[in-house]
């Protein structure tokens, strides 16, 4: 083969393989440092409806009804899907009406790296990941830097997944929407499990 030749071999080589690294290194940063607005349930809509109903009645209209500005309101917020609800999670099977009678006071860890490790929940989201500025943070390789969100609706709490790379399971299902949470049903992140817990 000629000099020119394994040179010109030599250089494509070593193209393909910096092409390789480039692209390692995008999805390594894509998913160490992806930043995922999430408005908490309630605050933004509460916030939302409270300017609404300021600017009406400064201007003598009602609430939520519409002006001469011409700006249409905006679409409404999807809502929470519990589990059998609307068909959207199939596979997930139904739980019995009011669950025992006592909402949820903790979160527990039961299997993973952190098993045993329980968080008592409040009356605000909890997010789980891997990044510092979550709630409970995981150390699992296959969670997300912001993976998860537990949050309550009056007395029910629901989970979402944030857009994670490995997704979020109920009961061994992925979920691609927000899921009403029973007492005792399993939450699979990464390798790690958790239930909610009385």
């Amino acid at each position: 083969m000629s000099e020119l030749a394994m040179t010109v071999l030599r250089l494509s080589y070593l193209a393909l393989l910096w092409i390789f690294v480039w692209a390692a290194i995008s999805v390594l940063r894509k998913d160490l440092y992806s930043v995922t607005r999430v408005t908490p349930r309630g605050r933004g809509r509460a916030a939302a409806a409270d300017s609404r109903g300021r600017r009406g009645r400064g201007r003598g209209r009602a609430r939520g009804s519409r002006g001469s500005t011409g700006t249409e309101p905006s679409a409404p917020s999807p809502t929470p899907v519990p589990i059998g609800g609307t068909g959207h999670a199939p596979n997930l099977p139904p739980r019995a009406a009011g669950n025992g009678g006592r909402p949820p006071s903790r979160v527990r860890l039961t299997a993973g790296k952190m098993a045993g490790t329980s968080l008592p929940l409040g009356r605000s989201a909890i997010v789980v990941g891997r990044a510092q500025s979550c709630t409970l943070v995981l150390d699992d390789d296959y969670a997300s830097s912001r993976h998860a969100r537990f949050f309550p609706q009056g007395d029910v709490w629901f989970v979402e997944d944030l857009g994670s790379t490995n997704g979020t399971f109920v009961n061994g299902q992925r979920i691609g929407e927000p899921i009403q949470l029973g007492v005792g049903e399993v939450v699979q992140i990464g390798q790690s499990s958790m239930e909610l817990v009385r």
